[in-house]
């Protein structure tokens, strides 16, 4: 049965869990792979799909695709 509730429709169109780009710096060779993030900290994500160097988006703790790089602007209003 559809909802009608338009807030339900609404939190429907957004994905769930965090997504983050980071930068991985190696692979583990347990199905695992370290990561950089923007902010310098290093995780440890599922997955060994990108070779090191590369950009990924991950989300929920898991590689999810490459991520195009993109430069950085921080701007301060």
């Amino acid at each position: 049965m559809a909802t009608t509730n338009i807030w339900q429709q609404f939190r429907a169109l957004i994905p769930e869990g965090v997504r983050v780009v980071a930068t991985i710096t190696a692979n583990n060779g347990n199905g695992t792979s370290q990561a950089e993030l923007r902010d310098g900290s290093m995780i440890t994500a599922k997955g060994e799909s990108v070779s090191a160097g590369e950009k990924v988006f991950i989300q929920d703790g898991e590689i999810k695709g490459t991520a195009p790089s993109l430069a950085l602007y921080e701007v301060e209003v």
